[in-house]
């Protein structure tokens, strides 16, 4: 089977790659390889696995270790990384790859240069700390962190290892959202005066009930930080599939879409304000929380953040997902199939020949490897990818307690408010005090 059959055939229940990979570079010899590590290997993992070893033998760095606490996802990525290699090297067997139950082994190898972290919402905090502070660089998906506390702390540790973080949003390399941001950068809009954005709706019902925990997988340090639960499948992830895990509908492990789509969507709405690196200065958000058995984040929601400079930034649940200027000369609104505006002549403008002009990247995996190698920023570092997440946790937080909140993104805190303050850590379980 040709290699582009095979990685279609085995890669069917995994997310594609988002951004189409750029032409193919000369690869470095052997001994100049980069060498990385993927820690979760579930739905996203999988794919990020892939993306990484194929843009890895355009740019001379190869898979070398592999960790989950799913001992059949972590055979079937050992499998499928180990297959992908053999064809892609013409070889009839391959085993240079090695399996970790535990991400502190991995970490403490120091022949590994990076890792390419995709487990669950709560544990980003926590794996990329440890990374960071084992001198790895690293690829995070996103959002960042669960916790505001645990972001700040990253962006330290992160500046002071002098490390390459790139997070992993991936619309950032995509054509059409730089595009956008220039169009709106270069003043096309005239004077910017809202944003609106739009995310999907969590829907559906978890099953509560307990069940056995599979002989495969360590819940109990899948539950890690979090508190002690019962098992049951729709709490983490299925079993026989690949299919969207329960967890990302669970609050202790994930905040729901605000943070999901959400540091997407607010990642692009900053980029394009021109706010990346800091935040507004107020927001209120109300939101639904029915009851869906286990399932417990919000559904419907609508919010409305205010920055210091009068953009006012509105968001809600609802289709089409994506995020829209409005200026004083016309709006324009992107999302991932494209971009639409009330000038027909904006969309004609090519992204680099504008006054403005944003940090190109064509391909999000690609230019994380090749700033390993320059030591450069990457598409999306560390402060972005924090401020980013920062502005959906506070909105989450705004949806729980129905009130209207300032915030000082100067301190990185709420103005008056202890008890909303207090909910921007969360107390953790031994021994994954942070």
């Amino acid at each position: 089977m040709k290699r582009r059959e095979f990685i279609k055939t085995a890669s069917a229940s995994v997310i594609a790659p988002l951004i189409v990979p750029s032409s193919v570079l000369r690869k470095p010899a052997a001994n100049d390889e980069l060498q990385l590590g993927c820690i979760g290997l579930g739905r996203q993992g999988q794919a990020n696995m892939l993306e990484l070893i194929n843009r890895g033998l355009e740019v001379g760095a190869r898979v070398v270790a592999v960790c989950d606490l799913d001992r059949h996802r972590l055979d079937n990525a050992l499998w499928l990384a180990e297959k992908t290699y053999a064809l892609e090297l013409g070889l009839n067997n391959y085993r240079s790859i090695k399996a970790y139950h535990d991400f502190r082994e991995l970490l403490a190898r120091k022949d590994i240069d990076g890792v390419v972290i995709s487990v669950p919402d709560f544990w980003h905090g926590t794996v990329a700390l440890a990374a960071a502070r084992a001198g790895k660089d690293i690829y995070l998906e996103k959002p960042l962190t669960y916790s505001l506390i645990e972001g700040q702390k990253l962006v330290r540790a992160v500046r002071e290892k002098k490390l390459v973080f790139q997070t992993g949003s991936q619309q950032r390399s995509s054509i059409y959202f730089l595009k956008a941001c220039e169009i709106v950068r270069n003043g096309f809009l005239g004077q910017l005066q809202t944003i609106k954005v739009r995310l999907p709706e969590d829907s559906g019902r978890g099953d509560p009930r307990p069940m056995p925990v599979p002989p495969n997988l360590d819940y109990e340090f899948w539950l890690g930080p979090t508190p002690e639960a019962p098992y049951a499948e729709d709490r983490v992830h299925p079993q026989m599939s690949y299919d969207r895990p329960g967890w990302m509908q669970i609050e202790p492990y994930c905040r729901g879409m605000i943070t999901n789509w959400g540091a997407h969507m607010l990642d692009i709405a900053q980029w394009g304000h021109d706010s990346e690196r800091t935040g507004p200065v107020a927001i209120e958000a109300r939101a639904e929380f029915p009851e869906r058995g286990l399932f417990n984040v919000h559904t419907r929601f609508q919010a409305e953040a205010v920055y210091s400079d009068g953009v006012i930034l509105s968001l809600e649940s609802g289709d089409p997902s994506g995020v829209r200027f409005e200026g004083s000369e016309g709006w324009l609104f992107v999302r991932r199939e494209g971009i639409e505006g009330s000038n027909p002549a904006w969309l004609s403008y090519q992204p680099g020949t504008g006054s403005v002009q944003l940090y190109r990247s064509t391909n999000h995996m690609k230019n994380f490897l090749e700033c390993m190698r320059t030591r450069r920023d990457p598409a999306a570092p560390v402060e972005v990818g924090h401020r980013s997440n920062s502005l959906c946790i506070i909105t989450h937080l705004a949806m729980k307690l129905g009130r209207k909140l300032r915030w000082a993104p100067d301190r990185e805190q709420f103005v008056g408010d202890d008890e909303a303050n207090r909910l921007l850590d969360y107390p953790r379980r031994r021994p994954w005090n942070i």
